[in-house]
């Protein structure tokens, strides 16, 4: 406090301007060291290893934060599960209603009444991050937000992620919309482990959708080698988040980074853990993500004011500072030029409400092929510590009867 002290100390005339400045920089301090309440500590940042599950490197992963669009990849689970039991298929139509076309955006772009199969669908809202299909594929697959929102937190119950709790389908602001970075890592561990065959939709660049190309904000899709996936998200409460996979020889790495000040940083941080990871610079002690504690309890953290508040950027300039990399004339950790992956999608025109659609075509075998059932368990490689027993496996859901 003694800068607003010394502040108050020079003539009259400029003492008024030096207090706010003063009292703005304090503020900024803070909020980067965390002594202001409900201001965030640090960028949570995690690192796994895909197969041996290895904790490499954590800072602040058991956080509650919002998720923003990384609660897509529930809706996506939720979804892999519903085909696996066989109550839809990836040809189910999937039809955009008043409520999904009326969310905030990034959306597709489509109007009201537009059907799409399950399929193009899911990548659509993954690789765009659409909001206006997450909510139709939920009503699709819950029947309404709300019964979605229930199997959505049932599975996150079942996959023992404490700190998580749904109230949409897409991510859209919510203060009772709730993760942890730990918990971001065990479900993208489930998707990858229990429903590898979809892995295409998360490594796919942009969607060419009629004349629209949807694209994704992945960065590392195009500009680190290796790269699967997976997800990004931002709401102004979250920050810039990513969950960001990559294989390199028999290596998989897996980052998560959240409340990132633009999608430069996120980029550039998950970019720099999997470098970090892949040369040894960052060891784990044999802990398990499964074993990392949640700091259940606490109000999720809210980044508005240092995002999009009058102060954004003053703190955005504050973590470029101390974070430069991928800034004009600065080093940057995105140095491979890759060839983008491209998913040509299609709508099946606008049905009107109360018209049949058409029924489904037979199922047929694409590249991402329908699990003939759920195992009771998860594979060996989610319970490589035996010791863990508090951690509940995925089971057949029951049939939610709409």
């Amino acid at each position: 406090m003694a800068l607003l002290r010394e502040a108050r100390a020079i003539s009259p005339i400029r003492s008024r301007f030096f207090v706010r400045f003063a009292q703005r920089l304090v503020f900024i301090v803070l909020a980067v060291i965390g002594l202001g309440a409900g201001v965030a500590r640090a960028t949570p940042m995690l690192l796994v290893d895909m197969d041996t599950l290895e904790v490499l490197y954590a800072q602040d992963a058991g956080a509650p934060w919002h998720p923003a669009s990384l609660t897509k990849l529930m809706t996506a689970y939720v979804t892999f599960e519903a085909i696996a039991a066989g109550r839809i298929s990836l040809d189910t139509p999937v039809t955009l209603s008043r409520k999904a076309v009326n969310q905030a955006p990034s959306k597709s772009g489509l109007p009201v009444d537009t059907a799409m199969t399950m399929k193009d669908a899911l990548y659509i809202m993954l690789v765009k991050s659409a909001n206006d299909v997450a909510m139709a594929i939920a009503e699709t697959v819950g029947g309404s937000e709300a019964g979605f929102a229930a199997m959505m937190n049932e599975t996150a119950a079942r996959m023992g992620l404490s700190a998580t709790h749904y109230v949409n389908p897409n991510g859209l602001d919510d203060n009772q919309q709730v993760t942890s970075a730990r918990d971001l890592a065990i479900l993208s561990l489930y998707i990858w482990q229990n429903f590898p065959q979809y892995g295409p939709i998360f490594g796919t660049d942009y969607v060419q959708l009629g004349k629209a190309k949807l694209e994704s904000n992945n960065e590392l899709l195009t500009s680190f080698a290796g790269t699967t996936g997976m997800k990004t998200g931002f709401i102004c409460a979250s920050g810039l988040n990513m969950v960001a996979t990559v294989k390199r020889g028999e290596r998989r790495y897996m980052a998560v980074v959240l409340g990132a000040s633009s999608a430069r940083e996120r980029n550039e941080r998950a970019a720099e853990l999997m470098l970090k990871g892949f040369s040894g610079t960052l060891k784990g002690r044999g802990q398990s993500v499964l074993n990392l504690a949640n700091n259940v309890g606490v109000a999720p953290v809210n980044m508005r004011p240092l995002i999009c508040g009058k102060d954004a950027k003053v703190y955005v300039k504050a973590q470029e500072s101390e974070f430069p990399y991928g800034l004009k004339g600065q080093p940057t950790n995105l140095t491979d030029t890759l060839s983008p992956v491209v998913y040509q999608a299609s709508t099946m025109g606008r049905i009107r409400t109360g018209v049949m659609l058409p029924r489904p075509r037979p199922l047929h075998l694409p590249e991402m092929g329908v699990q003939a059932d759920l195992a009771p368990d998860l594979r060996p490689a989610l319970v490589a510590n035996p010791a863990n027993q508090n951690i509940p496996h995925p089971r057949p859901r029951p049939a939610f009867l709409n």
